[in-house]
Formats: C-alpha cells, structure tokens, sequence
C-alpha cells in the first residue's frame, strides 16, 4: 500500500524524523485557515499517489493566506497522470540551502535491502540515474543488521557528502530506517532531504509503501487505506480474502496457485490477439482450496466487472484434487444462480482429473465448455469473449 504524502510525514514525525509542520486540507477555505494557522510562507501540495507533482502545477508556495486559497483553488480538482487532487497538505515553508536524496528498499533480486542515497536531489531518481549514475550511491544492506550509525556513515560517505553534512544526515538516517523496519515498509524515501539555511536536516518530502503482507502485525495500517480510491471490486475479493487484482480486458481469468494463473494470463494475451484483441480481465489466485465457496466468491467478483465477457478458469489438481474442484463449480453456478450469466470455459489437470470432467459434463451447464488443454481453453475463452 502507498501512501499519501502527509501519511508519510506523520510516520516521520512518529520516529522523530525531522520534519515540516503539516495540515490537511479539503476546500480552499480549509487551506486558507491551515496557512493562517502556521503563519508566514507555506507550500500547498497535491496529495495524489504519482511523481510529478511540481512539474503539473500541483506545488505551489504561497506567501500569505490570500495566496494560499488561491493556490488550493488552482490544485483541487486538477488531473495529475490521471490522478485527480482531492486534498492537499498544507505545509510550513523552510529556507534550503541544498537538496538530497535518501531511500531505503526492498531488493528482491539480492534478497537484501538497498540504500539509494545522492547530494544530489530535488530531481526525480530515475533520470537522476540515467543522466548521472555517478551521483547515485547504491549500498547494500544486510537485514540482520540494517542501518546503525556506522552503515548510514557508510551510505552518506559513499554519497559523497561533505564531512561536516555526515554528522547531520546519519542520525537521519537511522531513524529513516527505523520507519522501514519499524513498519514492515518495503520503501521509505525522502526526495528532497533538504539542509536549511539554518543548518537543520529536514525530510521534506515522504513516499512509503507499506508490505500488505505484514498487515496483521499492523492493525493500524487499515486506517491509512483510502477507500474511496480503492477499486470496488478489488476491495469486494480483499474483504473475501482473495488475491484478485484487476487488469483491463475482457477474459475474467480464475486459476489456482499464482505461476499458474501468471502463465494463463499470458496464453489469454496470445489467444486474444486472433480474437478481436481481447485481453485478460484480471488476475485470481483461488489457492488450493477451491471449494464452491471460494469459487463463488471468486465468480462473484468477475461476473462483477462489466468488462467481462467470459471467464477462463484453469485449474490444476493437486493437493485440492479436480473433483473437488469441479464440485466447487457446480455449486458456485448453482449458488449464484441467474447472477452467472457469462460463459465459462473450463480446464481441469492433475489429480483425479478424469471424474473431476465428468462431474461436469454431467452437469451439463449451459454457460460451461470444457476444455482439453491451457492453449485450447485460452483461444475458446477469447473466441467467446470477442463474440459477445
């Protein structure tokens, strides 16, 4: 889960990173009385999830309250990347003297950790990376240890910061990381860390994206989802606990493990290009207990989205043996009742394969074709769905 600018500030502040005065805001009046609140000049910033932000007219700095509503004014409801501004933040202004940037990540690739660190920010890092990659420093970090003060020296020395800025951005650092670990983040990035013409460190700007599989050790986290830019039928399977994510096609696609249902996503892709160019509709990882249940919620949710004209479902028996399965299908059609109303084709594999097709063809539901293999099953799902 990403979360919002000001969600981020908050979990700064909460380590005792330092931080900027903020204040959210959701009307032009709200920002006037926010920037009246912190005196002097303030910065009114689109939140919306997406980088940007500045070059789209969603920054502004304004000198006084009048300003300040005139800014909120001219970032409410502005399009950024398809990203439509409904709140902004409202925060103190600071006097910078220099910018830098700091992250930690999860690098899935190594099985570690990685620290990107630069003197050089403000910009965003991916052209920073391309156009400079010298001014990148990219230190590792071993989870059993993780940022102490001698690593974070590491990382700001390797950045090529001045002697006299280390001692300042070290214990920034630590206390970065410590949200990272602290939070089960699988990101914490400050873009720009700024030193002040004062001579303080400050994060002034926050990304953290929080590992939704570490969920249950954070109660809390369930509050910083915003559920109104949440995709219905996303939120519908997470509330049946579902792996479902939805993509933009018109081949609903149900399999059970996630290599499988990764593996049919492609084969849809292939079979649709020869059928009108249909695509598949979403991703669905039943798991291993497909029972009817679990296949009629699953259902549920596809037979949900208008985009959908057929469904695939590929299934191999394993543990959860194809009769189980076909079972599982049947009484989901039969639960759902008039609300199934799209065409299904089936592929069953594996364990007791043969009576889990029997079970079906004795069924015999008028919205189910069975299917031999994977291949065969994809190009008759795209046929139905480019037919409809």
């Amino acid at each position: 889960m990403d979360l919002y600018e000001y969600q981020a500030r908050d979990l700064f502040e909460k380590y005792e990173v330092p931080v900027l005065p903020g204040i959210i805001a959701d009307t032009p009046e709200e920002v006037r009385a926010a920037a009246e609140k912190l005196g002097g000049v303030v910065v009114v910033k689109a939140q919306v999830k997406t980088g940007g932000r500045g070059k789209a007219g969603g920054v502004k700095v304004a000198k006084n309250p009048d300003e300040a509503e005139e800014a909120a004014r001219a970032i409410l409801g502005l399009d950024i990347k398809g990203h439509v501004v409904k709140r902004v933040m409202v925060a103190g202004g600071a006097r910078i003297a220099q910018e830098f940037y700091f992250s930690v990540l999860l690098d899935r690739a190594n099985r570690s950790y990685l620290s990107l660190c630069s003197v050089e920010g403000g910009m965003e890092i991916e052209q920073l990376a391309v156009e400079k990659p010298e001014a990148l420093a990219r230190i590792e970090v071993d989870p059993n240890v993780g940022i102490d003060e001698a690593k974070a020296r590491e990382i700001a020395e390797a950045a090529k910061f001045p002697a006299e800025l280390v001692e300042k951005v070290v214990p920034v650092f630590v206390k970065l990381y410590g949200v990272y670990t602290g939070e089960d983040a699988t990101l914490v990035e400050v873009n720009p860390l700024v030193l002040t013409e004062e001579g303080d460190i400050i994060a002034l700007d926050g990304k953290v994206s929080l590992d939704d599989n570490a969920g249950f050790r954070h109660p809390e986290h369930e509050e910083l989802a915003d559920k109104s830019a949440e995709n219905p039928l996303e939120a519908k399977a997470k509330e049946q606990d579902l792996n479902y994510v939805k993509l933009d096609g018109q081949v609903g696609v149900i399999g059970n493990g996630a290599g499988l249902v990764m593996s049919t996503l492609d084969v849809v892709a292939y079979a649709g290009e020869k059928h009108g160019n249909v695509k598949p509709a979403n991703f669905l990882d039943i798991g291993g207990g497909a029972s009817a249940e679990v296949m009629a919620n699953g259902l549920d949710v596809i037979l949900g989205d208008e985009q959908v004209k057929s469904v695939f479902v590929n299934v191999f028996g394993g543990i959860t043996a194809c009769d189980a399965v076909a079972k599982g299908i049947v009484g989901a059609l039969d639960k759902l009742g008039d609300n199934a109303n799209k065409p299904l084709v089936v592929r069953l594999d594996g364990n007791n394969v043969d009576e889990g097709r029997r079970i079906l063809a004795e069924a015999n539901h008028p919205l189910v074709t069975l299917a031999a293999t994977m291949d065969e099953g994809a190009d008759k799902a795209a046929e139905l769905a480019n037919a409809r």
